[in-house]
């Protein structure tokens, strides 16, 4: 075996020095996309237990794939880097991984949609954040298309609306769970306050990624990621308490310290109109919460469209659904769409 390098920087090698001497007289792009933690740049020693090797995407016009992959195949060297160019895992069969596409069929197969045709809002609702980032993660080494490149512009972050129901939507989820980690440790139940301070914390990383104009990765990469983000050096240390103190007291001090500065870093975005960031109480109930309903509506307040103001506030697909039977599965989340038009009708 080869020595470790980033699967970027490997695939940016392998195109330069063996597959596009291979495509000469070919117009095409390509690109490092697609699923792995090497796309994201988490892969380390470890990765290439499976699934990793010399490997990227090559497109072409429809008309040029069987030549081009043709070529690739005729073409390629056993090894390079000290890595074999044809391997198999589990259940796939060894096999070379230089994908060759159209790249309209590439993209409407990983996203239910062509970003290169104008974006509807409901598509940008109906796909994990996850897939938006194989897309726009990675690296392009060459397009010759010239459509690659204005394919990732136009998937680089949601429109404004859309953005500002979003964050609306993840209000919601802090707002709706935040007083249950003082009732649940009211009872007596230890165990479901730390659940519900851990759903917290999830949904405040989340919403992390979101004002910072970044699309989250799916759990395994989350925490990884958001260590990357500014807001880690301001909220991680205090996450981190929420999830490990053993006491209520301590534990609902970490959460309003958590709550009241994610409140200050939304106001400092100057996105909505600023809101207080202190806290209160719970109704009439000993339990000390931000009550960011009022952030909810904030948000909703510059929405501009009129359907999206018309929805349940259920955010995108990745917010309401937690199963990776549908998350990862690109011929089954765009049917989630019909969420949305049974919501509009």
């Amino acid at each position: 075996m080869g020595v470790f390098v980033p699967g970027l920087a490997l695939a940016r090698a392998f195109y330069e020095e063996v597959v596009a001497p291979l495509l000469l007289g070919t117009e095409h792009s390509a690109a490092f996309l697609g699923t792995g933690s090497d796309v994201l740049g988490f892969d380390t020693e470890r990765s290439t237990d499976h699934g990793w090797g010399p490997r990227l995407q090559v497109f072409v016009a429809g008309a040029d794939v069987s030549r081009a992959r043709s070529a690739v195949e005729r073409g390629l060297p056993d090894e390079f880097q000290g890595w074999p160019t044809r391997y198999g895992w589990d259940a796939y069969p060894v096999t070379d991984h230089v994908e060759v596409h159209e790249l309209g069929v590439w993209l409407r197969d990983k996203l239910g949609f062509d970003p290169r045709e104008p974006i509807s809002t409901r598509s940008w609702l109906t796909v994990p954040q996850q897939f938006l980032l194989e897309v726009t993660a990675g690296g392009v080494f060459h397009d010759g298309l010239g459509e690659l490149v204005p394919a990732r512009e136009a998937l680089a972050w949601y429109p404004e609306d859309v953005w500002l129901w979003l964050i609306a939507c993840q209000w919601r989820r802090i707002d709706q769970e935040e007083p249950f980690v003082g009732r649940t440790a009211e009872v007596g139940d230890e165990l479901g306050s730390r659940i519900v301070a851990a759903r917290l914390v999830r949904d405040v990383v989340r919403m992390c990624f979101l004002q910072a104009r970044r699309y989250a990765p799916y759990s395994k990469w989350l925490g990884s990621a958001f260590r990357g983000l500014e807001a880690f050096d301001a909220l991680g240390v205090l996450l981190l308490e929420l999830l490990t103190t053993t006491d209520y007291e301590t534990r609902e001090a970490a959460l309003v310290e958590v709550v009241t500065t994610l409140a200050a870093r939304h106001n400092a975005l100057g996105i909505t109109k600023t809101e207080d960031e202190s806290v209160g109480l719970f109704h009439d109930r000993p339990f000390r919460v931000l009550s960011s309903g009022r952030y909810v509506d904030a948000c909703l307040e510059r929405v501009s469209d009129p359907w999206l103001r018309s929805l349940p506030l259920t955010g995108a697909i990745d917010q309401f659904v937690d199963s990776t039977d549908v998350l990862s599965k690109p011929d089954v989340f765009p049917r989630l769409g019909q969420v949305f038009e049974d919501a509009d009708g």
